[in-house]
């Protein structure tokens, strides 16, 4: 039996999960006793070009458990995308560490550049085999029922706008809390998972798959204030307008972009400041107010869905067993069975490579400004234990003198 070098990498955002599928990996790599050596690249395809590794063979289970409930990414990761030459650089590198099987937690950026360093290896004869991890608050990687990651920070997000909603009741007013998802508004839609009574918020929900404009936008806003004397409302920082131009590049806007080509959304309060001041511009109330949740919603210790954990752990061993004995490269999905079993299958690299899955239609109201049932049903059984339910006073109003 051929002896076994394998490398596991993390790249892009982190998640609170992530470290459980690369614990998965180490250990069910340990399992198989042709896997010799099993090391680890930090900071993503960054520390492969430059050979930066740790031996993950020699790390302790317990110690590996320990790592595996901390959130972010433990082997640091990276915003560098690959083109063709880097690719071949990366691949100079496994080669001379005599790796034959490549795994890449990450998202469809990482299954892209897995799906290049696979090509090359084929073309020079290497056996090299690249199985992709998903990971992804965004839950935006297609064929995936939902992506490694996401549950948590949905949780995250749906407990911290039932926090919001608490305050803007105590004191009154018009606030905006500006959600990560650049393409797809899973994340943002989850923020309506907190509600307890019918007149919580968030009252107005926002999101990419839905043209946003400005007008229709205070329009909104006016009906849901005259109704509730305030109004909580929940943005993913991707809306656009009806050309597909995010609304946060405004005219003399300086924004940064990513490796990507991409304008920096995220780690800004530009499109809070913008939605927050067109409001206080145009209506005459007082108290108005927005955050942009940024980084908080990734990586939050102690709010942690326990099928996310288990998910992710999962998806990382089934990558190994894929490995071992398929001899194929691919994408290890996480499809839905009935009402909630789940079935993990790999797929090929480029059915998810650089692909961008978006909420369905059916999920979102006609008015555009909020969920619907459908999607309550989807992302019920991911947040795992019922979320806290806030309470009120019942007691009866004094009659004044």
């Amino acid at each position: 039996m051929r002896q076994s070098n394998i490398l596991i990498a993390q790249g892009g955002g982190p998640t609170a999960v992530i470290n459980q599928s690369m614990v998965g990996i180490i250990l069910e790599a340990k399992r198989h006793s042709q896997i010799t050596s099993i090391y680890g690249a930090l900071h993503g395809v960054t520390g492969i070009i430059n050979q930066n590794f740790i031996n993950l063979t020699l790390e302790t289970d317990s110690n590996l458990e320990r790592v595996a409930l901390t959130p972010c990414s433990a082997l640091g990761s990276t915003r560098d995308k690959p083109d063709l030459s880097y690719c071949r650089e990366i691949l100079k590198v496994l080669k001379a560490h005599d790796i034959d099987s490549f795994f890449y937690i990450g998202g469809n950026d990482s299954s892209d550049s897995l799906r290049i360093i696979a090509n090359e290896a084929k073309k020079s004869a290497y056996p090299l085999r690249c199985i992709h991890i998903p990971k992804t608050i965004d839950n935006d990687l297609m064929i995936n029922d939902h992506t490694p990651g996401f549950p948590s920070a949905a949780k995250f997000v749906a407990n911290a706008f039932s926090g919001i909603n608490q305050d803007n009741r105590a004191l009154p007013g018009i606030y905006v809390g500006v959600v990560m998802g650049r393409d797809a508004g899973f994340l943002t839609a989850a923020s309506t998972f907190g509600k307890t009574f019918e007149d919580d918020g968030p009252h107005l929900i926002y999101l990419p798959e839905r043209d946003f404009e400005l007008n229709n936008f205070l329009q909104d806003i006016k009906i849901t204030y005259q109704k509730f004397g305030r109004c909580v409302i929940a943005v993913s920082e991707g809306i656009r307008n009806s050309q597909g131009i995010p609304i946060v590049t405004t005219p003399g806007s300086k924004l940064e972009k990513d490796a990507h080509g991409n304008v920096q959304l995220s780690g800004t309060g530009a499109l809070a400041d913008l939605l927050t001041n067109y409001i206080k511009t145009n209506l005459n109330v007082n108290r108005v107010r927005g955050d942009t949740f940024g980084y908080l919603q990734r990586s939050f210790l102690g709010c942690v869905s326990e099928i996310d954990q288990r998910e992710a752990r999962e998806v990382g061993a089934k990558a190994v067993e894929f490995a071992m004995s398929s001899y194929s490269d691919g994408s290890v999905t996480i499809n839905r069975v009935n009402e909630y079993n789940i079935e993990y299958r790999l797929n090929k690299l480029e059915d998810i490579a650089g692909k961008t899955k978006k909420m369905p239609d059916f999920f979102i109201s006609r008015s555009g400004n909020n969920i619907t049932e459908p999607f309550r049903k989807y992302l019920e059984p991911l947040l795992g234990k019922p979320l806290p339910k806030t309470s009120r006073l019942e007691a009866p109003i004094v009659k004044k003198l």
